[in-house]
C-alpha cells in the first residue's frame, strides 16, 4: 500500500511540472552558424515565443558542422523532457538523410512539432555580371564547362542539389560548375558580395537585402507566383525550368523521440498564437519566409514527402553516398 501511495505521488508530481512546462529556458538547436538562414527562422520563433511561454526564455545554440548532422545529433540525443528543442532544415531532415547513407539519424527519429516557414529558393549573381537571367548563366556553363564557380554550405544541402539539378534539366553534367563550400548562407552570401564565386543559389532570406539594395541581381526564384519582396525575379516556370519548383527549403521545430504528450500539447497551443502574432509573421516575412504553421501530424507527413521527394532526386542524379 505504502509503494503504491509513493508510486502515485510520484505520478502526480510528474503531471504538476508536465502541466507547468515550460518552468526553465528552453534550448533551441541550429545545427547551422549564426546569420544562417537556420539562425534567423529561430531566433525569430525564440523571440515572439516568449509572450507564449509564460514569458519563458528560449536560448539559441548554434551547433554547426557536417551540414547539419552535429547539431542535430545532439538534439536527438537530448532528454526528451521539452526543454532541449531543434530548429530543423530541408538539409537536416530530407536532402542529408536522403543522399547519405552514413547521416547518424533517421529523419523520423524526433517529436515532430510544427513546420515554421518555408523558403523561396533564388539563384543570383553580383549585380556588375554579365548575366541577364539564369539562361544566359546556363549559357556561359555550356561554353565553358568547369570554368565557373558557385558557393555551396556543404553537400547535403539545397544550396549544392540546386544548380546540380538545374544543370540535369538542361543537359549538363552536375558537376558542369564548381561547388565552393562555406559555412553558412551568410558566408555564402559575402562569398557573392565578393566575387569570390560567380553565382549561388540560396533561400530568399539572406540574399534579400541585397536585393533590394541592388547588390545582387535575382535570376531565378522557384517559387510558383513572383515573390512580393523581390517582384523582378522571373520565376523557373517563366524561364522553361518548371520542375525547379520542387526546390524550396523550410525551417521546422522537433524535439528529441518520445517527447510527452503534454508538451506536445502544449507548443500545439503556442504555435497556433504564434501563427495569429502579427510580430512572427512580420518577422518571418522580412527574412524572407511564408509562414506555414502545421499540425504534428501534417508536419510528419510534409518531411515524410521531402524526405522521398529528395531520396528520388539524389537516385536522379547519381549523388547517394
Amino acid at each position: 500500500m505504502l509503494r503504491l501511495l509513493s508510486l502515485l505521488c510520484l505520478l502526480a508530481v510528474a503531471g504538476v511540472v508536465q502541466a507547468q512546462y515550460p518552468s526553465k529556458p528552453i534550448t533551441l538547436i541550429v545545427a547551422f552558424p549564426a546569420g544562417s538562414d537556420a539562425d534567423l527562422s529561430a531566433r525569430n520563433l525564440a523571440h515572439h515565443s516568449r509572450s507564449h511561454l509564460g514569458n519563458q526564455t528560449i536560448v539559441v545554440s548554434n551547433r554547426p558542422g557536417a551540414s547539419g548532422a552535429i547539431g542535430t545529433l545532439a538534439a536527438r540525443n537530448a532528454a526528451a523532457d521539452g526543454y532541449t528543442l531543434l530548429l530543423s532544415r530541408i538539409a537536416t531532415h530530407a536532402i542529408l538523410p536522403a543522399i547519405d547513407r552514413a547521416t547518424p539519424y533517421k529523419w523520423n527519429e524526433f517529436t515532430m512539432l510544427s513546420v515554421l516557414e518555408l523558403n523561396p529558393y533564388v539563384c543570383a549573381v553580383k549585380s556588375d555580371a554579365p548575366y541577364k537571367s539564369i539562361l544566359d548563366l546556363v549559357g556561359e556553363v555550356r561554353r565553358h564547362p568547369g570554368k565557373l564557380n558557385f558557393a555551396t554550405v556543404g553537400a547535403g544541402t539545397l544550396q549544392n542539389l540546386g544548380p546540380q539539378y538545374l544543370f540535369s534539366l538542361v543537359g549538363l553534367p552536375t558537376n558542369a560548375a564548381i561547388g565552393i563550400p562555406y559555412k553558412g548562407s551568410g558566408e555564402l552570401t559575402t562569398a557573392l558580395l565578393g566575387g569570390q564565386v560567380q553565382f549561388a543559389c540560396n533561400n530568399l532570406g539572406t540574399l534579400l537585402p541585397h536585393l533590394q539594395s541592388g547588390t545582387l541581381r535575382g535570376l531565378m526564384t522557384t517559387t510558383m507566383a513572383r515573390v512580393p519582396e523581390a517582384p523582378e525575379i522571373p520565376t523557373a516556370r517563366e524561364l522553361g525550368l518548371p520542375d525547379m519548383e520542387k526546390l524550396a527549403a523550410w525551417s521546422a521545430l522537433m524535439g528529441p523521440p518520445g517527447l510527452p504528450k503534454t508538451v506536445v500539447d502544449r507548443w500545439t497551443e503556442v504555435l497556433g498564437r504564434l501563427a495569429k502574432d502579427r510580430g512572427w509573421l512580420e518577422g518571418t516575412r522580412k527574412i524572407g519566409g511564408i509562414p506555414s504553421i502545421r499540425s504534428p501530424e501534417e508536419t510528419e507527413k510534409f518531411v515524410r514527402e521531402q524526405y522521398v521527394l529528395y531520396e528520388k532526386l539524389a537516385e536522379h542524379l547519381d549523388l547517394k553516398q
